[in-house]
């Protein structure tokens, strides 16, 4: 038995199945490549969900890290640490709000940007205790939370899971009509994917944002943008909103801001949204920590040159261009913007992301016959235009 097999047989029978990776064991990474405990070199073109925007062991951002190791590693929200003021001052100056309310996870920031919502709605909008509603749109995807996963249309997301928290509506993604429909007096929020990621790279109807944006401030709700996939240079912007000129009231972020090395995630607005938290109402024990900070606000600062959203446009553009002339009989659609699409199939998607592994290259299927498509900001042109002929090869197989 190989090595990989060994290690596959391991995973197998002692972590819970909730996951269905595909059958390879990464032993080292280095920018968009990675090599598993054979020696074999891939070309990641997932880049984890977007985690990975600036390439694997990012030596810019190993090095923040190993600093601060040497420094101070935690000290809990009941101190401060030198770290953290830059670090939201930095994080709020990037985003145009006043406020940073950081956390962990990407879920973790969804929930507290609902918390955010609720709590606004009652104290600030006036919404009688206990009746506020959010809306949310079909196909999303926030986490896996008891809560998030309420709202959920992803029978694998939701079922079993039971009873839901309320409080939620639920419209089509792209209907600005039917959001209209479900907006009253006691909305408190819309929170929206300005693409939806685990959907398929769903992109909305040109002008929805606008309108989505428009109808928030007519009905007094905040816009919520979780931006947590899409954000930090993705969609060739460093937010996804700016395709349509459109600023929300509250950005969640996550994935991108930790680098590709520990999980930072957080929620951004001005004072008069997140100025509704005192101290004891919401907290966590890690979110904001000194290694946390100091590897985002390196993120940050490579982010202000403009560079890697000026590399997603440009070789985004050049990605979506080749992906448009695979055959149609293959290809239903190719979706996204940006280092970001989603290719539809006529066939299942799970044969493809085998076949493209044995050619050498990482991709992951969604939703049965959708590829993603999502490599590192900082994969070179060749490489890239390797990993799309092993998609045309992978695709004719």
């Amino acid at each position: 038995m190989t090595q990989s097999a060994q290690l596959r047989a391991l995973s197998e029978a002692h972590s819970a199945h909730n996951y269905h990776p595909l059958p390879i064991v990464i032993a080292e990474a280095d920018g968009a490549w990675v090599t598993d405990v054979e020696g074999r070199r891939y070309l990641d073109m997932l880049a984890a969900y977007s985690a990975v925007n600036f390439g694997h062991r990012n030596p810019r951002l190993i090095a923040a890290v190993k600093r601060q190791l040497d420094r101070v590693t935690l000290v809990s929200r009941a101190f401060d640490h030198d770290q953290f003021g830059p670090f939201c001052a930095e994080l709020a100056e990037l985003v145009g709000k006043d406020m940073v309310l950081p956390m962990n996870s990407g879920a973790e920031a969804v929930e507290t940007a609902l918390k955010t919502a609720r709590k606004w709605g009652y104290e600030v909008k006036g919404v009688p205790a206990d009746q506020a509603n959010i809306i949310t749109f079909e196909g999303n995807f926030h986490g896996r939370t008891t809560t998030i996963v309420s709202f959920s249309t992803d029978p694998d997301a939701r079922n079993s899971y039971g009873p839901f928290t309320p409080g939620f509506r639920t419209v089509p993604y792209g209907d600005i009509d039917a959001l209209r429909e479900a907006v009253d007096d006691s909305t408190v929020g819309v929170l929206i994917e300005p693409i939806q990621g685990e959907a398929g790279v769903n992109v909305p109807p040109s002008g929805f944002l606008t309108a989505v944006r428009r109808l928030c401030t007519e009905a007094g709700a905040l816009m919520i943008a979780d931006e947590i996939q899409s954000g930090l240079g993705r969609t060739g912007t460093t937010f996804a909103v700016e395709h349509e000129n459109v600023i929300p009231d509250v950005y969640i972020l996550g994935k991108a801001l930790g680098g590709g090395i520990l999980p930072v995630s957080a929620v951004i607005a001005d004072s008069d949204v997140l100025g509704v938290f005192k101290p004891g109402q919401h907290g966590s024990t890690f979110g904001g920590n000194p290694i946390a900070c100091a590897v985002a606000r390196e993120v940050i600062a490579m982010l202000r040159t403009g560079e890697f959203q000026e590399r997603s446009a440009r070789l985004g553009a050049h990605m979506h261009e080749r992906l448009g002339h695979l055959p149609s009989d293959l290809v239903h659609e190719v979706r996204g913007r940006g280092l970001w699409a989603g290719v539809e199939l006529g066939v299942r998607a799970r044969p493809v992301s085998e076949k493209l592994m044995e050619l050498g290259v990482l991709a992951k299927e969604t939703h049965e016959t959708t590829i993603r498509l999502a490599p590192p900001l900082t994969i070179g042109e060749q490489d890239l235009d390797w990993a799309l002929d092993q998609v045309e090869i992978a695709l004719k197989a």
